[in-house]
């Protein structure tokens, strides 16, 4: 079944929204994007894409909607032909070791070839023991579940994005660990805590 202008609007704006932020919007955030009169729209909107099987919803969810592969599959970007840097070798940071040139390439096509690839801009220092610093460009994969130890994008409460090293606890809790000695964990139920994705890259511009 073909999509309405309108429909492919509300799914590009989805889209759009989940790459830049991490999660979903809520039905809020689509009228208001989309300037529709009504969440009642939104609701008709949402519904026959469903149908469509662009989208799928989650019950007694907040920002449940989830695009599905039919809709990726038609609104991926050929992957370029060439995403290859040379790497020339390796540079000492401390003690100068001896200049070795090496032919091998740093090969970039397998993230932005990926649809489950997306990237967000660091706010605050948070993690800067870990080398993420305010103003850096992470790369992250869309995954719904995280191990311990991992650096993740956790929704909190079904409100708030956060950038944190994942651990669980006992009791039903999760943990939520900064990489700064000021800062104190974000320790909250299991439930309340949904895993946007998972750190791949870190990239900083000088120039």
């Amino acid at each position: 079944m073909a999509l309405t202008k309108r429909q492919k609007q509300v799914l590009d704006f989805i889209a759009g929204f989940l790459n830049e932020n991490g999660y979903c919007p809520s039905y809020e955030e689509i009228a208001r994007g989309l300037d529709l009169a009504s969440l009642a729209t939104v609701h008709k909107h949402i519904s026959v894409l469903e149908t469509k099987s662009y989208l799928k919803r989650g019950f007694n969810q907040s920002r449940s909607i989830e695009l599905m592969p039919k809709y990726l599959q038609e609104h991926q970007r050929p992957r370029p032909a060439a995403m290859e840097i040379p790497l020339l070798g390796r540079i000492a940071a401390g003690a100068p070791v001896e200049a070795v040139e090496q032919r091998e390439t740093l090969n970039f096509a397998d993230y932005v070839g990926n649809a489950d690839t997306f990237a967000l801009e660091v706010r605050g220092n948070s993690m800067i023991d870990d080398h993420i610093c305010d103003g850096d460009r992470i790369l992250l994969e869309r995954v719904p579940e995280a191990r311990d130890g991992d650096i993740v994008v956790a929704l909190v409460a079904g409100s708030e994005t956060t950038l944190k090293r994942f651990y669980r606890e006992a009791g039903g809790m999760v943990r939520l660990q900064p990489a700064n000695s000021t800062l104190k964990p974000i320790v909250v139920p299991a439930r309340d805590v949904q895993i946007q994705g998972r750190l791949l890259a870190v990239l900083r511009k000088y120039k």
